[in-house]
């Protein structure tokens, strides 16, 4: 038993360091793709059987546990049938988990918007943005484009590093990829408009459910990372905490005020999403104004906050008796 949860943890780190070695490589049959494709076919669906608001909104609860059981099971049956051959299990478990974690990708898409607007292309630099955010992008400024890719960073760095770290931890690669299918869920339907209030409803309050502790976990890792930008643990503690609700979301605020308090920028604001304007409280305090800069630190507190879980992992698992 003790060798078995030894593989285990042996296979969650290497498969972190295959993430931050290759990433998603665009060659790679991703399952994130058959999941979206999944999820894409239940909402036209629902779509053509439901013709009342109230039938849209129950038949998300069934995109929920269609999603949810089959990224689930899929990954568990491949386990369960190569579990009595030894080296092919470890491999299969890497792959897996390492699919769920989005740390290389996150940071590559995240720095194109940096370079672009590094040599003075604020229209590539939009298009590169749209390919990472909900908002609309077209017509934004510089300063609402690095807002913009600073938000999404910090986000993700819970729903795309820590969050699938985590469940991994806690129930291996098939709770990993079944956080992983309610996360691509939510990012394809969760969203308050007129086009999905009601079909996605269910899925953006399970994907709330599921990042609740998550989120309040990599808030906490960030700010304990701060010093990494040269920014105050105990300040970027009090910003978060002050500002954990101003979000319609009640978990993104937590890495969003943890980052801004670690960086003395401020965040939050009108968004154009799918042609309306939402609206966002303030986060954070303007010490600083939030430059393009402030994009490549936003990545060094992801690198920095996930370094620690793993660190405080390794410690509690073999050294906290």
């Amino acid at each position: 038993m003790e060798i078995l949860s030894a593989m285990n943890v042996i296979d969650l780190i290497l498969a972190i360091i295959l993430d931050l070695l290759i990433g998603d490589p665009y060659w790679f049959k991703h399952p994130v793709i058959y999941i979206g494709k999944l999820i894409s076919r239940l909402d036209k669906m629902g779509r053509k059987l439901c013709k009342t608001e109230s039938g849209l909104k129950a038949f998300g609860g069934v995109i929920v546990i269609v999603v949810a059981f089959s990224s689930y099971l899929v990954p568990f049956i491949i386990l369960k049938v190569s579990n009595n051959f030894f080296w092919l299990y470890h491999i299969l478990n890497i792959i897996l988990i390492w699919t769920t974690i989005a740390t290389k990708c996150l940071h590559k898409e995240g720095i194109k918007v940096y370079d672009s607007l590094a040599k003075n292309d604020i229209n590539d630099a939009r298009v590169r943005l749209s390919y990472i955010v909900g908002r609309d992008t077209k017509d934004l400024s510089e300063y609402e484009i690095v807002r913009a890719d600073v938000e999404t960073i910090a986000e993700n760095t819970s729903d795309g590093v820590i969050a699938p770290i985590l469940y991994a931890i806690l129930g291996g690669a098939p709770l990993a990829m079944m956080y992983k299918g309610i996360n691509t869920m939510d990012s394809m339907l969760g969203y308050m408009n007129k086009k999905y209030k009601y079909i996605g409803y269910f899925p953006a309050k399970t994907d709330d459910v599921f990042n609740f502790v998550p989120a309040r976990i990599t808030g906490f890792l960030i700010c304990l990372a701060a010093p990494i930008v040269h920014g105050n643990i105990a300040i970027s503690l009090k910003v978060m905490i002050r500002d954990r609700k101003n979000h319609k979301s009640p978990n993104c605020a937590y890495p969003e005020a943890a980052v801004a308090g670690a960086m003395k920028v401020q965040l939050g604001g009108t968004n154009l999403y799918f042609g309306e304007k939402m609206y966002k409280p303030t986060i954070g305090n303007k010490i600083k104004e939030l430059r393009k800069e402030h994009i490549i630190d936003t990545i060094k507190l992801m690198y920095g906050s996930m370094l620690l879980l793993v660190i405080i992992y390794i410690i509690v698992k073999y050294f906290w008796r």
